[in-house]
């Protein structure tokens, strides 16, 4: 069994997609206000908007994506003016770990392992 698709779910489709394709440096020729596939490989990642009113205050998950170079994606996280949780850091176990939060206040983890 695999995980198929992750999906976001959120008031504005076209607001949060815009950020993932910026952050993700993808385009995926869509600009769909109810639904956007991002990233189609073994996991999708999908927006959606199922017509129901988002709080936006989601405490129970985070994505984490693997990043060649956290620093790297760090200086362009501030240039998109995101809000950042935590900042570059070598772990004890080897990885390089930040966070940050997407427009919604999802936390979203960038990785990379020396």
């Amino acid at each position: 069994m695999k995980i198929g698709e992750v999906g976001l779910l959120t008031n504005d489709v076209v607001r949060l997609a815009d950020f993932y394709k910026a952050l993700l440096n993808i385009d995926n020729g869509s600009s769909d206000i109810v639904h956007q596939t991002l990233i189609a490989d073994e996991t999708m990642l999908t927006i959606y908007n199922d017509g129901s009113v988002k709080e936006n205050n989601n405490r129970n998950m985070c994505l984490a994506f693997t990043v060649d170079d956290v620093d790297e994606e760090y200086q362009k996280l501030l240039k998109l003016g995101t809000d950042i949780i935590e900042k570059p850091e070598t772990r004890p176990w080897g990885a390089r770990n930040m966070s940050f939060y997407d427009p919604d206040r999802n936390i979203i983890y960038f990785r990379s392992f020396i």
